[in-house]
């Protein structure tokens, strides 16, 4: 008799609100973070292109780049730091409630979108259509 999986341990912002982050993909951003130094923000969202329409986008920027408009989420990392997550409202729309899920697959692995708003997604995940 197989026992169930266990459930993926998943993060959220302080807020509750925002992205989700799986742990495989908390301890990837936490690595690259820390990496990045000071000063440093992931700034997520979507722009035109891609198979299905619409692309995900995914970069480090300075914290000096935060816009008024931006929404902002905090994250904790396992070693108890805290990292930020930015998002313009426009790109919100589309990816609010995504996960984001990192696989450390030779083939298809790297950093992976989970999007419950999308109708339709490419074969390699990075883009998808509403």
């Amino acid at each position: 008799m197989s026992s169930p999986s266990p459930t993926a341990i998943t993060h959220t912002s302080q807020s509750g609100k925002g992205i989700i982050i799986t742990e495989t993909a908390m301890q990837q951003l936490s690595r690259l973070c820390s990496e990045q130094g000071k000063d440093q923000v992931l700034r997520v969202g979507v722009r035109s292109g891609g198979c299905s329409g619409m692309s995900y986008t995914m970069d480090f920027v300075s914290s000096q780049e935060i816009l008024a408009e931006d929404e902002v989420y905090e994250y904790s990392t396992p070693s108890g730091g805290t990292f930020q997550v930015i998002c313009d409202p426009k790109s919100l729309l589309y990816i609010y409630g995504m996960q984001l899920d990192f696989s450390t697959d030779l083939i298809g692995g790297g950093f992976n979108f989970i999007n419950p708003n999308a109708t339709q997604t490419c074969g390699c995940g990075s883009s998808f259509a509403v």
